[in-house]
């Protein structure tokens, strides 16, 4: 593992947070990111586990340059909640999963540096999307650890995080493998909850339409008794 062991420190060593670098090439890029983030991090709301995007990776204390910038990475067995930076020698937890969105532009780093670094580090899972499709085919591919060494994952299923992935348009849809449910991205979200709304609406007006029947049966037998009294038992 790349990590190194805590070493003694005379003057306190800087880990910058940024870089002053664009988080993405491209507007697409930016929202695969962000919509990754969103999804993971409500599908993994309440467990100890952390979804961080595009921030610095520290791996060797002491050595504030040995560092990486994932585009989304998810962490287990951590405090939920954001970072400035993640350092694995204070948090004691390398990265489960990472995903890099890729281009043709970054796809050297992303093929050697990156995947070499994380099968390194012990990454489980690590996964590459390409939105455009301009040097993956598929857009998609996954990286499993096996013993020392990724292998290429062939049934688009994410262990770690117990889901499948697939690629919708230009972006990662996640299904979860108990129920097959999808996670909503935040407009199929807020569609959803216009939905259950009407339902709700819809749901109500027939409950008072109901209600105004029954009053005015009641009204309709109490005209009855008033001329006629009670009804004769059956």
């Amino acid at each position: 593992m790349t990590a190194c062991s805590p070493v003694s420190q005379t003057a306190e060593i800087f880990y910058p947070t940024g870089d002053g670098e664009p988080v993405a090439e491209t507007f697409d890029h930016l929202y695969a990111i962000l919509i990754t983030i969103e999804v993971l991090r409500q599908y993994l709301s309440g467990q100890q586990a952390t979804v961080l995007g595009n921030q610095f990776l520290y791996y060797s204390q002491g050595f504030p340059k040995l560092r990486t910038a994932p585009d989304v990475m998810v962490i287990f067995d951590v405090e939920p909640g954001g970072r400035d930076n993640y350092k694995i020698w204070e948090e004691g937890q390398v990265p489960a999963v990472i995903f890099e969105m890729t281009s043709p532009g970054t796809r050297s780093q992303d093929e050697s540096f990156k995947k070499t670094l994380y099968e390194q580090l012990g990454v489980r899972e690590y996964w590459q999307f390409d939105p455009r499709g301009e040097w993956i085919t598929e857009k998609l591919r996954g990286y499993r650890l096996n013993g020392e060494a990724y292998e290429p994952i062939m049934d688009d299923q994410s262990q770690p995080l117990r889901l499948r992935l697939t690629v919708e348009g230009k972006l990662i849809a996640f299904y979860r493998l108990d129920t097959g449910e999808k996670l909503l991205i935040p407009d199929e979200l807020a569609a959803a909850l216009e939905i259950a709304e009407t339902e709700a609406d819809q749901e109500r007006q027939r409950a008072e339409e109901e209600r105004q029947r029954a009053e005015e049966l009641e009204a309709e037998l109490a005209r009855y008794r008033s001329r006629f009294g009670d009804l004769p038992d059956s």
